[in-house]
């Protein structure tokens, strides 16, 4: 049974929206990978039979092995490390691969699935590959266990634009405590919203309500007691996205200190009145 994607989730218990590569696709793209490899592999070889005359036995045959060896492990090395996780059959169905985090794959962790798949694609025909892939929750062939990746589609259905935050409630929301919310709460409610408006009247007044209490229940402080369950909810969400586009990015590195010129002092110091430049009344 081939296993249904699942929602990627950082350190932080956020739920990323990225699709996992499910297997069918992640098969048809090594089947291209594989027909490069073989027809490279195949014009190399006769480039090689071209030139072996001139060449002594030891070095036509060091050169033979250094070939394939760059044919079979090099190729997926290098195409996804210099295409930041993307080979031309990844490229070809719109996949990539990315590290658990979700971060760019790196190099160790490209030379360990290139290693990998010397393995269990080329000397075992793909078969540990396919059951690893079945079993895993994330589509992981063994490769992808050891080096800590995953595979996803780029070419997954479009999310919906992040709620916006209500402007009555931002002052707020910019208060919470939301380390108590969990991903699928947050899910619920975002889902919630985005149906709303296809909801009968009274369904939609009963799950808000739900849902609000759910939610309110794990957050604080409490919102204010008019605000409608839907606003406050726009606003938990709309503040939890907001403070997860901090956390994802980069951090400046701090200015570095100079000295001060030559000659130069620092103004006096008035120690004598209160701060702001006002003077006590006699």
């Amino acid at each position: 049974m081939v296993a249904k994607p699942e929602p990627m989730v950082t350190g932080d218990a956020v739920v990323l929206d990225v699709q996992i590569a499910q297997l069918p696709v992640r098969a048809l793209a090594a089947l291209v990978d594989l027909t490069v490899v073989f027809l490279a592999y195949v014009l190399g070889v006769l480039l090689w039979a071209v030139t072996i005359s001139d060449l002594d036995d030891a070095l036509s045959a060091a050169i033979l092995i250094v070939f394939t060896v760059l044919s079979i492990v090099g190729y997926p090395v290098i195409f996804e490390v210099a295409t930041r996780g993307r080979s031309l059959g990844k490229m070809a169905l719109g996949l990539r691969v990315v590290s658990e985090d979700g971060g760019p794959e790196r190099f160790r962790q490209a030379l360990f699935r290139g290693l990998s798949g010397f393995v269990e694609i080329w000397m075992f025909a793909g078969a540990p590959a396919v059951v690893c892939s079945m079993i895993s929750p994330k589509g992981k062939r063994v490769g992808d266990v050891f080096a800590g990746t995953m595979v996803i589609s780029e070419r997954g259905p479009k999310m919906p634009p992040p709620v916006p935050m209500p402007p009555e409630l931002a002052w707020w929301a910019s208060s919470l405590q939301l380390s108590g919310l969990r991903p699928e709460q947050a899910e619920l409610a975002r889902q919630f919203l985005m149906r709303a408006s296809q909801l009968e009247p009274a369904l939609r007044d009963q799950m808000a309500h739900r849902i609000y209490f759910d939610v309110v229940g794990q957050i604080s402080p409490p919102p204010p007691p008019t605000a409608p369950p839907p606003l406050v909810l726009a606003a938990v969400l709309a503040e939890r996205h907001r403070r997860e586009l901090d956390r994802l990015r980069p951090v400046p590195s701090p200015t570095a200190w100079t000295p001060a010129p030559s000659g130069y002092a620092p103004p006096p110091v008035d120690r004598g009145g209160p701060p702001g430049g006002f003077t006590t009344p006699s």
